[in-house]
């Protein structure tokens, strides 16, 4: 695994392999930093990764200079590694070991982007669920995004707050923003 981009690009990391995880190929997450990037100013985020797993994605935010991350896996191997490497590149991550819907109904917090990649065998009403959770609990900024990783198999485009999806192999990103402006409102407004 290696940071694509930002002040540690090229740095590889070895996580254990003995982590109950899938990481996001280089590939795809070249793919979807080129999205965020035409989206967001990475140095004003905070970020929060869900199901973390070696916390890939965060290496990336944090190499971006986003600050500060929250991390949440149910695994402490994962939280372990996670926190060894933050503090080895001096990221501002902060790992929690949470079961992440029961961390979703408790937490309360304000994030520019949320990136969560469940088990792609997790089932479509979960799948369902954690999103519906992270806008009832209105995680998100007002101009923030979610993106959830994915399989093929798992299909999210019918859910409110649905943006637009991108497809890299096997794996498919969907993003959520908190409302889909009407740009025929904002014609008249002006």
């Amino acid at each position: 695994m290696r940071i694509i981009s930002g002040k540690f690009k090229g740095r590889r990391i070895a996580p254990p392999k003995n982590l109950p995880v899938r990481p996001t190929t280089d590939m795809s997450k070249e793919a979807l930093f080129n999205v965020l990037n035409n989206h967001f100013n990475f140095s004003e985020l905070k970020v929060l990764e869900l199901f973390a797993g070696t916390g890939s994605i965060s290496y990336e935010f944090g190499s971006r200079g986003c600050s500060p991350i929250l991390c949440v896996d149910g695994d402490i191997g994962c939280i372990n590694f996670i926190k060894k490497t933050a503090k080895e590149f001096e990221f501002d991550i902060t790992a929690i070991k949470s079961d992440v819907f029961k961390f979703l109904e408790k937490h309360s917090g304000n994030y520019d982007i949320i990136f969560a990649d469940p088990p792609y065998g997790m089932a479509q009403k979960e799948f369902e669920k954690m999103v519906e959770l992270i806008f009832e609990k209105e995680l998100l900024d007002e101009e923030g995004m979610l993106i959830v990783e994915h399989s093929k198999y798992t299909k999210l485009d019918k859910m409110p707050n649905y943006s637009f999806q991108k497809n890299y192999g096997g794996s498919v990103f969907t993003f959520f923003v908190p409302t889909l402006r009407d740009e025929s409102e904002d014609e008249n407004q002006e």
